[in-house]
């Protein structure tokens, strides 16, 4: 039978115990210049962001046709099925950012 060894979990600790102590020294601002300053990061952020989901749904929507495409000449019986479930997978996308967009003023 192996004995385990003490060192792993002291090493662990040790590490947390060194965490803790560079915590305690870093200095605090005041909050509402912190939450000032997230806002004005999260507002720079936003339009790419929107763009990025606008792309995603371009992306999703050139799949979901390409597989309702393939599953209309294969004769499946599923392929209203399908093609309800890309389209609105692609709208949901669009309009979930405009209605964040529109509902944050940005």
């Amino acid at each position: 039978m192996k004995k385990l060894s003490i060192k792993k979990p002291f090493y662990f600790f040790l590490s947390l115990f060194a965490i803790l102590l560079s915590t305690l020294n870093s200095e605090a601002q005041d909050g509402a210049s912190g939450i000032n300053q997230a806002t004005t990061m999260v507002k720079g952020y936003f339009d790419a962001g929107c763009n990025l989901m606008y792309a995603i749904g371009a992306v999703l929507g050139i799949v979901g046709a390409i597989k309702v495409y393939r599953k209309w000449n294969e004769g499946e019986p599923d392929t209203n099925k399908v093609a309800a479930a890309w389209f609105g997978s692609c709208i949901f996308l669009v309009v979930a950012a405009t209605v964040i967009k529109s509902f944050f003023g940005l």
